[in-house]
């Protein structure tokens, strides 16, 4: 792993769902470490997001996908063609994209549908087919990546990155799921989603007891919740659950500043006390 740098940031970019609401764009976090600038999903406002909550698009390093639902990866041909024709000079740099089995031929049916730049965006595009149970490694860069199944899609994943401060867990879409708690156990902030509400009336998101339940085994340092639906709201979604968990958590909303490393997370702005 590479020497300590500037604390890392996670920024949140979508905290909402794929319902319309200008103050809450579809799923989007990016983690900006020392040599990495790392976009976890990328749904519809993503690319405009980049501009209002001050993210230096330009220098994306790799782009991760949960799984392939357009509340997810809605805007991953827009960041490809902007990063092709948006730029001066263009870019040279590589990006890696970083995806579940069937990365590959889900970019294939996306080119063919929108066009080349998809898959031939002026520069380097490596793309990387993660199974659980292995790791991407990027020594230069300082972190790995591993994903795990959630019962959601077919191909859905979360993601878990390590690097020398620590952990980053992110769920995707998921149902309640042990296994998936164990997964990303210990991280210093774990980003997860609360799409529905008590009792659930389905098994492929959570609800708050549900989350609750998962986070009572993850122990995260920080639970940040997002991707809640109506009829509750993020700030309801989350008193709900600290009825049944104790630990610190908090609702995300674009533009959501978590800064990472040794002494722990800390927040700007700070989370309201529940």
């Amino acid at each position: 792993m590479s020497p300590p740098g500037p604390p890392p940031v996670l920024t949140v970019l979508g905290a909402g769902t794929l319902l319309p609401d200008h103050t809450r764009h579809s799923a989007a976090h990016h983690l900006e470490l020392a040599s990495a600038r790392i976009l976890f999903d990328c749904g519809p406002g993503t690319l405009h997001g980049f501009s209002a909550h001050g993210v230096a698009w330009a220098d994306l390093t790799h782009l991760v996908v949960t799984h392939y639902h357009g509340d997810h990866v809605g805007d991953l041909a827009a960041i490809l063609f902007a990063l092709k024709h948006g730029l001066t000079p263009a870019r040279a740099a590589p990006l890696t994209l970083i995806g579940p089995v069937g990365f590959r031929a889900f970019l294939t049916r996306l080119a063919d549908a929108l066009g080349d730049h998809v898959l031939s965006p002026g520069f380097e595009l490596g793309v990387v087919e993660l199974e659980p149970g292995t790791a991407f490694e990027d020594a230069t860069r300082g972190f790995s990546l591993e994903c795990h199944p959630t019962p959601h899609t077919a191909e859905s994943v979360a993601y878990r990155l390590e690097a020398h401060w620590g952990a980053i867990g992110y769920t995707g879409d998921t149902g309640p799921s042990t296994d998936v708690a164990m997964f990303l156990s210990g991280c210093q902030v774990l980003v997860a989603e609360c799409a529905l509400t008590d009792p659930p009336e389905m098994e492929l998101h959570l609800s708050p007891v549900g989350l609750a339940e998962m986070a009572g085994l993850a122990e995260p340092e920080l639970l940040v919740v997002t991707h809640v639906y109506p009829p509750l709201t993020p700030d309801q979604a989350v008193a709900r659950i600290t009825e049944r968990y104790g630990g610190a958590t908090l609702a995300a909303a674009d533009g959501l500043r978590i800064s990472l490393g040794a002494g722990g997370p800390t927040v700007d702005p700070p989370p309201t006390a529940i």
